[in-house]
């Protein structure tokens, strides 16, 4: 046990000074100087100025508001021709100046960036010329775990993790967990990948498998395609999507719920209230839960705007108060699970923005928040071994990319505690 421990330290400290050369020529070391360059521009050698394409601006106005002088305007329009097409150049898009460091500035370059891995360089310096760079992208799997302390949004920042993890796990358990009434120390562990271009973070990629405990019970979801569609599964195979979602609109709160006898808000008179509200700021996109037609787009009195969706012969459901309808939304008109159907609003009856909504089951009203909707088809049989194979993988990864992060985490440690010595 000893020499274990020996080794595993020797080990750890082989590989802190291997990250600590990384970024440094052979031989080098924290003092040597270093050639700082961005698209192959020496940037210790310019002023840069930074700023955005603006309305009403094209690349030969843009130009000529940067200082360049006409003639050399005219010369990229030719360079650029079979490298970038100057009408494409987006109004809102960032781009960086570089000027000369005499006492007459100079514009020397134009750095515009395309899209998020795509940047293009104007250069006027020592030469006319245009060139098109594209940042290497590539993609690492990480695991992301974090406890619930405030919401899962907050709870996914504070833990290292990019907040587009805390909307597609959303979508991911949207049938499955009320987003809405989640606890303090419920938990969860993602593995997912992450893009990165040029090294820096870009976008979340495949979220291969989830971990969510809630309430005390633990959702597994594991992402499997079935009959070429991706989906998630839980670990017995049975499908997380359903006939209906759990809500429909993301991340509000309840403010109030089922009840026989409530006092309106408005009114003042006890009577029952057959929905549940949701509390959300007007213009919050409102989906229909579950695939259906059309029956009702109309003001409707107290409940305002409203839309009401006949699902099958069984289910309709309803949102009220809505400041106004989806573009092309009519009655008759089918509509797919999670199509937005309108926006929150306050019309009607109502003392604030929020969305009333309700459900109807054999044309009695029921709570939507104990509705339990049947599940969609689940994995076949002749995808089982398949599938299962799928699930030991998924948790294989996740505990070694567990493993390797956490070494690297004491690599870094171990490598700010040398410095400082």
């Amino acid at each position: 046990m000893k020499y274990l421990r020996l080794f595993f330290f020797l080990f750890l400290i082989v590989a802190c000074k291997n990250r600590q050369g990384e970024n440094y020529p052979e031989g080098g070391n924290l003092d040597t100087l270093q050639v700082v360059t961005e698209f192959g521009i020496p940037v210790d050698e310019f002023e840069i100025k930074e700023g955005a394409v603006k309305r009403g601006q094209f690349f030969t106005n843009l130009m000529t508001d940067l200082g360049a002088e006409y003639a050399d305007i005219y010369s990229l329009t030719q360079a650029s021709r079979g490298q970038f097409d100057l009408r494409k150049m987006k109004i809102g898009n960032s781009y960086k100046a570089y000027y000369t460091l005499d006492e007459d500035p100079k514009l020397a370059y134009l750095v515009y960036q395309d899209t998020k891995t795509s940047f293009v360089t104007f250069g006027i310096h020592d030469s006319i010329f245009v060139k098109v760079h594209e940042l290497d992208v590539t993609v690492r799997t990480r695991v992301g775990e974090a406890i619930i302390n405030t919401s899962l949004w907050n709870d996914c920042v504070n833990s290292g993790m990019s907040p587009l993890i805390a909307n597609r796990l959303s979508d991911i358990y949207a049938w499955t967990i009320d987003f809405f009434g989640l606890q303090r120390g419920d938990s969860f562990m993602v593995v997912y990948d992450e893009i990165l271009a040029g090294g820096e973070f870009l976008d979340i990629g495949t979220i291969h498998a989830a971990y969510f405990r809630h309430n005390g019970v633990m959702y597994e979801a594991h992402r499997f395609i079935q009959d070429e569609s991706p989906n998630y599964w839980n670990e017995k195979g049975e499908n997380l999507r359903k006939a209906f979602l759990k809500a429909p609109l993301k991340f509000s709160r309840v403010s109030s719920g089922f009840s026989y006898a409530r006092r309106h808000p408005v009114t003042r008179v006890v009577r029952p209230h057959t929905g549940v509200d949701y509390a959300a700021p007007t213009g919050t996109p409102v989906v229909s839960i579950g695939d259906g037609v059309v029956t009702q787009r109309a003001y409707a009195g107290g409940g305002g705007n409203t839309v009401k969706i006949k699902h099958n012969s069984t289910y309709t459901s309803a949102y009220l108060h809505l400041s106004r309808y989806a573009s092309g939304l009519r009655v008759g008109k089918r509509v797919r699970q999670g199509e937005v159907i309108g926006y929150v609003g306050s019309t009607g009856l109502s003392t604030g923005p929020h969305l009333d909504f309700r459900i109807w089951r054999n044309g009695k009203p029921i709570n939507p928040l104990k509705m339990d909707a049947p599940p969609a088809d689940p994995i076949k049989s002749g995808n089982r071994e398949a599938f299962n194979l799928q699930v030991l993988k998924s948790r294989e990864i996740s505990d070694s990319v567990r493993s390797v992060q956490f070494l690297d985490s004491l690599v870094i440690k171990l490598g700010a505690g040398k410095s400082k010595v």
